[in-house]
């Protein structure tokens, strides 16, 4: 990693207006030699590509001076979603490193153009694209709206996001150690709608991982698990930053949790 994923972090927001200016050649060759080598820990193959937005016909309502557009698809498969929320969101900070914009789109994307460009198979799914280009010097007066209705800069405090060892005890930055840092990382993650509902017990060497169910299942799957996915990579990223070593698995710990809360993978660093 090139980059500092902590300045990425902070720095990232999503970007709906652009200046016009095509990708410069160096940046579209970083960014696809990239994406052509991302990995993602849950062994889910993620298949990314970048297409001119005119030549495509591909188009979203609420985006204003686009280019190009990044789009990509995954097989449905077991953990699908959250593998695809944490690859997408690694190639967006990245991309934010080369001074490039992003915004993960799903409802907005004019579909059917995207799933022809990525020829999308009856196997395959495309949750998510992104426009890809240079921010405007001021944001569109739809996307400043849009920011204020979604409240877009808030989140949720860190004691109602995670716990210590059970659902019943909310966790602060000092109790969490070596993990404060990167959970406070997971934490500026955006979502859809802004609902944040990734959920985290603090338990010794082990981070385990919940999604808090808002919102229901489409036909893409659970667009929820991809805000999880995205948590994620912040989490990792901050913690290999950090010095860390760890790796996910998936071995529920069979801790109640509340309604509408379920399992998703924990994090074991390393001693």
């Amino acid at each position: 990693m090139n980059f500092s994923a902590k300045e990425m972090i902070r720095k990232r927001k999503s970007v709906r207006t652009f200046d016009g200016r095509p990708l410069s050649d160096a940046d579209r060759k970083n960014l696809e030699d990239y994406i052509h080598t991302l990995t993602n820990p849950f062994d889910v193959p993620v298949e990314f590509r970048l297409f001119d937005a005119k030549e495509h016909a591909l188009s979203s309502a609420v985006i204003v001076g686009e280019n190009t557009y990044l789009a990509a698809k995954v097989k449905r498969e077991d953990h699908y979603e959250i593998a695809y929320g944490y690859s997408f969101e690694k190639v967006c900070l990245y991309a934010l490193s080369l001074g490039i914009g992003t915004v993960m789109l799903a409802a907005s994307l004019s579909r059917k153009t995207f799933e022809q460009a990525m020829d999308v198979r009856s196997d395959e799914v495309l949750p998510a694209g992104s426009p890809v280009g240079y921010p405007a010097e001021k944001r569109s007066i739809r996307e400043n709206l849009m920011r204020k209705g979604l409240k877009s800069d808030e989140r949720i405090p860190f004691s109602e996001l995670y716990f210590d060892r059970t659902f019943e005890n909310g966790l602060t930055k000092e109790a969490a150690g070596d993990f404060a840092e990167a959970l406070e990382m997971a934490r500026l993650s955006p979502s859809a709608g802004n609902k944040q509902p990734w959920r985290a017990v603090a338990d010794g060497d082990k981070v385990h991982f919940y999604e808090q169910k808002s919102m229901k299942d489409s036909s893409l799957g659970d667009i929820q698990k991809v805000d999880v996915g995205i948590a994620l990579a912040h989490f990792e990223m901050t913690m290999e930053e950090n010095g860390v070593s760890g790796s996910f698995s998936f071995e529920d710990p069979g801790i109640k949790a509340p309604a509408g809360t379920y399992y998703m993978v924990t994090y074991e660093r390393k001693r």
